[in-house]
């Protein structure tokens, strides 16, 4: 019989849950009180701006013809299950290998759920430096990207003892 789920990194699909809700409740904020390119100013150097991203990170692939909505669906599928094989074989203790692995998942899930159900994903973050301009993201792109970053950081960590890959 396997371990007890409560002793494994899966005991941290809580976050997932949480990023879920803030994620595609912003999305659903966006379309229902956004017209398609509409921004409202928020702070100086961010603004809420409602954009379709028919591709990936940057709408790479986004003019290709359709095919690649399913191609990012399937890698956000291979992405979640790999990483919860992880959680499931690392131990809860791990709180940063699982912080990390559950905002990567519930980040891919979010702009999943977009790809399957609008077939684009909402963007709505822009941040902006004068007249320059980074990319429009959501708020699955940032969780999946501090989960990223934490992952890089946990590399740099010292491995304390005890505590298994």
């Amino acid at each position: 019989m396997g371990k007890p789920l409560c002793s494994t990194g899966l005991r941290w699909l809580w976050l997932v849950v949480v990023v879920l809700i803030v994620d595609l409740g912003s999305k659903y904020l966006v379309l229902q009180h956004f017209m398609l390119g509409e921004t409202v100013p928020l702070f100086p150097s961010l603004n809420l701006h409602y954009a379709r991203n028919y591709g990936a990170a940057f709408s790479f692939l986004a003019d290709k013809g359709g095919w690649q909505r399913w191609f990012f669906a399937a890698i956000a599928i291979g992405i979640c299950v790999l990483l919860l094989v992880m959680m499931y074989r690392g131990a809860a203790k791990q709180k940063l290998n699982n912080i990390a692995y559950a905002l990567i998942i519930g980040g891919a899930l979010g702009n999943l759920f977009d790809r399957l159900w609008h077939g684009f994903v909402v963007d709505m973050i822009d941040f902006y430096v004068g007249n320059w301009h980074f990319a429009t993201f959501n708020l699955a792109d940032t969780a999946i990207c501090i989960g990223a970053a934490l992952v890089v950081l946990e590399g740099f960590l010292p491995n304390k003892k005890g505590q298994t890959a």
